[in-house]
């Protein structure tokens, strides 16, 4: 039993075929709280202050386990073993050419009907951060090799959330993992992202074809996707341009700025002016998928709440949608055996002063 001062668990349901199901608490010094389970490592809530010293949930969820397994929406999950989708479902490596789980149309998306964002992951403590581990066997949607994905989340007293990732693997394969959570920073059930003022450090975005596939680099510059300096969300998703026409909002991936050395950066900046709240991101990783929760439509989420478009915002960092398949990124994204996969990615929240 995790016996930490930050660090709580509760027993929170079971899954259909009855396993028990688990939410762990972390804590720091000034009130905020984070609940994560063991079933997809998932980012279950996260309650933060708001200018005026008010505790508000600024994640979308779901009351029961069993309501994340039902959904579609992968609302704070751990993705795995590949975040994001791969065109037609299928990759070569070595010459080999593997075919995996079609879990949207041709396509694979968030690692398959079965990805790591719907399994029971064990669970220890480190100094009052939380370790989650899970057997990936090699066949898992398809892919190769047999992986083993650690993820550590600790929270500090500044209000930043640290993901350190890290796996394993017997056999070459591609591994992309992200984290999941949908942000909106007012706090209040109901109410949605377009008020929120974003910026991202990318000169460059992926176009997407119908199925949401990249299909070529196109510059920000004069158009709707340039969050270079700060823009209202809900003004940006009023222009013209075809690309969100396509995707119904954004679901595009940022290509970010280099850092000036190696190592983990601030990419992307959110603020909330009517609660003062502010989402800073952090990752070592080259790109950012900006999704602006175009999908729900009515999903049923936390006490009963309907989400509408919009009703939440994602900043996913990883690889490249479908880069296993891009000729000249494929080997970013492949991990030799005897290797080890690492990322970081931090999500601090915190209040801005002023109105």
């Amino acid at each position: 039993m995790i016996s930490i001062e930050q660090l709580s668990s509760e027993p929170w349901g079971t899954l259909p075929g009855g396993d028990p199901v688990r939410l762990f608490t972390l804590r720091n010094a000034h009130g905020m709280k984070i609940a994560i389970s063991d079933l997809g490592a998932t980012l279950v809530s996260w309650h933060a202050p708001d200018r005026a010293g008010r505790l508000g949930d600024i994640l979308l969820g779901h009351d029961t386990p069993a309501e994340y397994v039902a959904a579609t929406t992968y609302m704070g999950g751990l993705i795995g073993r590949w975040a994001n989708r791969i065109a037609d479902a299928r990759f070569t490596l070595d010459g080999i050419e593997y075919t995996l789980d079609r879990n949207e149309g041709a396509n694979l998306l968030h690692g398959g009907t079965q990805g790591f964002h719907r399994a029971l992951w064990d669970v220890s403590e480190d100094n009052g951060a939380l370790i989650m581990r899970l057997e990936s066997p090699e066949g898992d949607a398809g892919f190769p090799g047999n992986v083993t994905t650690q993820v550590r989340y600790s929270l500090d007293d500044d209000g930043t959330l640290t993901i350190d990732y890290e796996a394993i693997t017997d056999a070459a394969t591609p591994l992309n993992l992200t984290s999941h959570p949908y942000f909106n920073l007012t706090g209040r059930p109901g109410a949605d992202i377009r008020g929120h003022v974003l910026s991202i450090d990318a000169d460059r975005f992926f176009e997407v074809d119908a199925a949401l596939i990249p299909t070529r680099l196109a510059e920000v510059a004069g158009n709707a996707f340039d969050f270079r300096q700060s823009a209202p969300i809900g003004a940006r998703l009023d222009w013209p341009h075809a690309q969100l026409a396509r995707a119904g909002g954004f679901d595009h991936c940022y290509v970010l700025g280099e850092a000036s050395a190696p190592g983990i950066r601030e990419v992307a900046c959110a603020y909330d002016p009517g609660s003062g709240r502010e989402l800073t991101v952090f990752t070592d990783q080259r790109g950012l998928q900006f999704y602006s929760g175009n999908a729900l439509n009515g999903n049923k989420g936390r006490g009963g709440i309907a989400y509408q478009p919009h009703a939440g915002l994602c900043l996913e960092a990883g690889g490249f949608p479908n880069q296993v398949n891009m000729a000249d990124e494929q080997d970013a994204v492949i991990v030799q055996a005897g290797d080890t996969y690492r990322q970081v990615t931090r999500y601090r929240v915190g209040v801005r002063s002023g109105v």
